[in-house]
């Protein structure tokens, strides 16, 4: 059994799914929004490059949550099982993770994208100013943007984690870590793992200082 055969075997189980077509028509929505956020980035990657002859993006990566995913988010929030829900109590169905060079870059993409007009900033959390416990670093946005449709347009959230090539592979590592062993991870190894995090934005900053001074 494929992938998609699975969801959609897990769909036909779940009471809060009377019409799979639905649940697949709303997924297309957020997989346009998805579509939709990623150009507009490449647009203001290509045009930054032409204007200032600097990339501030390296890469983009996208994902849209799985049908499992989601119905775990909802019953951990204590949410009705139901489509409603899904639209209104989940933001991060959609997600674009956008992976920049330098430390600067990282505000620099988040300001040019939220100076659109069509896109509208619902929540923001910045883990680069005030990093989590464990060192994790990223600036979080969720965004709407509309899609338009025959007749009608729909707003749809999206979440974007804007970090450095730095902090994209210490939570990539992190995150391989800490799922790769069933046992809770000891105290020590937590110390070196925030240690990690603190050089590696040690280095983020250094590299940001001699950019500046090879382009003043």
């Amino acid at each position: 059994m494929t992938t998609s055969e699975r969801n959609l075997a897990l769909l036909q189980d779940e009471a809060f799914v009377d019409d799979v077509t639905e649940f697949l028509a709303i997924r297309q929505l957020y997989n346009a929004a998805i579509k939709q956020v990623r150009t507009k980035l490449e647009i203001l990657n290509d045009g930054f490059q032409v204007e200032h002859c600097h990339n501030p993006i390296h890469h983009i990566e996208c994902r849209l949550k799985s049908p499992g995913s989601m119905l775990e988010k909802l019953r951990r929030k204590g949410y009705p099982i139901e489509m409603q829900s899904l639209r209104e109590g989940i933001l991060d169905i959609a997600g674009v993770r956008v992976v920049c060079n330098y430390l600067n870059d990282v505000n620099l993409v988040a300001d040019l994208l939220l100076s659109q007009d069509d896109i509208r900033l619902l929540k923001k959390k910045d883990f680069i100013s005030n990093p989590k416990s464990n060192g994790y670093r990223s600036l979080h946005l969720i965004v709407s943007v509309p899609i338009f449709l025959a007749g009608t347009t729909e707003h749809i959230p999206v979440e974007i984690q804007i970090r450095t090539i730095a902090m994209d592979y210490w939570a990539s590592l992190e995150h391989h870590l800490k799922y790769k062993t069933e046992n809770d991870v000891s105290d020590s190894l937590k110390c070196r793992l925030k240690h990690d995090a603190d050089l590696l934005s040690a280095i983020d900053a250094d590299l940001q200082d001699i950019f500046c001074q090879m382009n003043a």
